[in-house]
C-alpha cells in the first residue's frame, strides 16, 4: 500500500492509552560497545511492554467465524492485503461454507470469487486441495495440529501457526513481511529466514506472550513502523528502537503518515472485534475516499 495522508472520518477514533501514539525524545540505544544478549531480551521484552499499551486490542485483521474460514482466509492473503481478503470472503463463504461444499466447487467458479485477491488461478487450486484433504482426511474438520496442518495443500508454516494461534489457542511466533521487517530493526535477530527468525524470536520471549507478541508487531509495522517511510516521529517505542531516524523524525510531519486507526482511516477488517477503536473497513466496491 502506498502512504497516504489522514482522511476525513465519520467519527474520531479515540487517542491511544496515555499518549502513547506522541513521541517522546528518544534517546540512543546505541553505545561504544556492542549490547549484550541480555541486555537485548530485557529491551526486547520492554518493547513488547509499550507495545501491549499502545495496541490493548491488538487482533488477527482477517475476519473469520471458525478454523475453516481461518484458514481459507490466510492462504488467500498471500501477496495481497488482509482489506483485500476481507471484501471478498463474504461471497466466498456465502457460495462455500464447509470444506465439502468447498471440495466440491467447481474451479472456475472459485477462481471468479477469489479473483480480486490476485494469484487466483494458484489459490484456488490451494483452497481446492486443501478443502478435498481436510474432507477425505480430517474429517471435514481443520486440524489442530502444526504437523497436520502443513500437509495441507498451499499451507506453509506461517499459516498454520496463524490458524493455530487465533483458532486454537495454541501459541506461536507469524513471521510476515511485517513481522520480518521490524524485529531486524528492533535488532533482536539478523536471520532472513522466516524459520530461523521464528526460532530465535521464541527464545527471546515466554510461549505464553508468542500469539500477542506477533499482533502486536504487526498492528505496529502497519500504523507506524512502515516499510518504505517509517514514522519515527510519532512512534511510541522510539527511544528502545535502534533503527530509530531510518524514517520521518519530525513529529509533525510524521503524524501524518500514520495509519488505519493511528490515522483516523478504516482499519482492515470488516467487522473488528468490539474493542477496535477505529472504523470497519468498507465492503467490496465500496465508495472510498481517495
Amino acid at each position: 500500500m502506498g502512504e497516504q495522508a489522514p482522511v476525513a472520518a465519520p467519527r474520531k477514533a479515540p487517542p491511544a492509552p496515555q499518549g502513547k501514539v506522541s513521541a517522546k525524545k528518544p534517546r540512543s540505544v546505541a553505545s561504544a560497545k556492542p549490547e549484550s544478549h541480555l541486555a537485548m531480551v530485557r529491551r526486547a521484552r520492554r518493547i513488547n511492554r509499550e507495545l501491549a499499551e499502545v495496541y490493548p486490542y491488538a487482533h488477527p485483521e482477517l475476519d473469520f467465524r471458525n478454523p475453516f474460514e481461518l484458514l481459507v482466509a490466510t492462504v488467500l492473503s498471500a501477496q495481497t492485503t488482509d482489506l483485500r481478503v476481507n471484501q471478498t470472503t463474504p461471497a466466498l463463504f456465502a457460495a462455500y461454507p464447509t470444506p465439502e461444499d468447498m471440495a466440491a466447487a467447481a474451479p472456475e467458479d472459485l477462481e471468479e470469487i477469489i479473483r480480486p485477491t490476485g494469484f487466483f488461478r494458484a489459490k484456488a487450486k490451494s483452497l481446492l486441495g486443501l478443502s478435498q484433504a481436510l474432507r477425505d482426511t480430517f474429517g471435514g474438520e481443520v486440524p489442530g495440529r502444526l504437523d497436520d496442518l502443513v500437509t495441507l495443500p498451499g499451507v506453509g508454516r506461517k499459516t498454520a501457526n496463524v490458524v493455530l494461534g487465533n483458532a486454537f489457542g495454541v501459541p506461536g511466533i507469524t513471521v510476515d513481511t511485517h513481522f520480518g521487517r521490524l524485529v531486524r530493526r528492533f535488532k533482536w535477530t539478523e536471520q532472513q529466514d522466516p524459520e530461523k527468525v521464528e526460532a530465535e524470536i521464541c527464545a527471546i520471549f515466554p510461549k505464553s506472550e508468542w500469539t500477542m507478541l506477533s499482533h502486536r508487531v504487526v498492528f505496529h509495522g502497519r500504523r507506524i513502523c512502515h516499510s518504505r517511510r517509517p514514522a519515527c516521529g510519532a512512534c511510541p517505542i522510539a527511544p528502545l528502537c535502534p533503527s530509530y531516524g531510518e524514517g520521518e523524525t519530525d513529529p509533525e510531519k510524521a503524524e501524518k503518515l500514520l495509519k488505519y486507526e493511528k490515522g483516523g482511516q478504516p482499519g482492515q477488517r470488516l467487522t473488528p472485534p468490539p474493542d477496535y477503536p477505529g472504523l470497519p473497513a468498507p465492503p467490496l466496491g465500496a465508495p472510498t475516499e481517495a
